[in-house]
C-alpha cells in the first residue's frame, strides 16, 4: 500500500516571530526532511546599512537593464524559487514546512518579498522577515545575470528609506561580502537586535505591494548614501 504524504506541519506565526526576536531562525537539512531545527549562530552575518557598497559594474547594470522590481506581488513564487535546486546548489534548507509557514507569515504582514521581472517573467528575488526596524534576509535566487543582486540593492534602498537599523544576513557569503556584509559575535548581534526591534520600520515607505521603484530613484539613493 502506498504511503500517504501528510501535509507539512506549520510553524505558528507567533513562534516564528518570537524566535527571530530572540535571534533564532529555523532551517531544515534538505527539502524532503520534515524536521526543522533552530539556529543561533556563534558568529552572525549582517549587512550594515550605512556601509552598503554597490560594485561599479552593478551600478552600470542598474542603469541599462530594463527590469521591473516590485515588492510583495509574488511571495509564494519567490520562496518556491529559493527552495528549488539550481546550478549553485543541489539541495536546499527550505523544506515544505518552512515554505508554507513563511507564506502564512507573509499573509499576516510579517514577511516580505522583492521580485525582479523581465517583462512578465520572474527572473530573481529574495524574501525575509520584518520586525520593528530589523529585517532578516532569508534567501534569494537568480535566473538572469545579477537579478538577485538587483533585488538586494532595491531592498537596501527600501530599508534605508523606511528607517531600518539592522539587516541580518544570517551568514556571510562571497556574494554578500562584495556589498559590505560582515560577521559579528552573537553577543553583539543580540544587542543590535534588541535595539532594532524596539524601533519602528516602514517597509512600504517607497510604496506598498506592487509598487515599482525606478532605477533612477535607486541610483540616486545609492549615490547619496554609499
Amino acid at each position: 500500500m502506498a504511503k500517504t504524504r501528510r501535509p507539512p506541519q506549520l510553524i505558528p506565526t507567533a513562534t516564528l516571530l518570537g524566535a527571530y526576536s530572540r535571534g533564532v531562525f529555523p532551517m531544515a537539512e534538505e527539502r524532503d526532511d520534515e524536521q526543522v531545527f533552530w539556529i543561533d549562530p556563534e558568529w552572525r552575518g549582517i549587512l550594515p546599512l550605512d556601509q552598503f557598497h554597490v560594485p561599479a559594474r552593478l551600478r552600470r547594470r542598474l542603469r541599462r537593464r530594463s527590469l521591473t522590481v516590485t515588492v510583495d506581488t509574488a511571495f509564494a513564487q519567490v520562496i518556491a524559487a529559493c527552495a528549488a535546486p539550481g546550478l549553485a546548489r543541489s539541495k536546499t534548507w527550505i523544506n515544505r514546512a518552512i515554505e508554507r509557514s513563511y507564506i502564512a507569515l507573509h499573509a499576516q504582514g510579517g514577511a516580505h518579498s522583492v521580485e525582479v521581472f523581465d517583462g512578465p517573467i520572474l527572473v530573481g528575488g529574495l524574501y525575509g522577515v520584518s520586525i520593528g526596524a530589523a529585517f532578516f534576509g532569508e534567501s534569494m535566487f537568480s535566473r538572469a545575470s545579477d537579478a538577485s543582486k538587483i533585488a538586494l540593492v532595491h531592498l537596501v534602498v527600501r530599508l534605508k528609506a523606511g528607517g531600518y537599523r539592522l539587516l541580518d544576513t544570517q551568514f556571510v557569503t562571497e556574494h554578500l561580502a562584495q556589498f559590505g556584509a560582515i560577521e559579528i559575535s552573537r553577543a553583539r548581534y543580540h544587542k543590535l537586535l534588541k535595539q532594532a526591534i524596539a524601533l519602528p520600520g516602514r517597509f512600504y515607505e517607497l510604496g506598498g505591494a506592487g509598487a515599482a521603484v525606478g532605477a533612477g530613484v535607486v541610483l540616486q539613493a545609492i549615490t547619496q548614501t554609499s
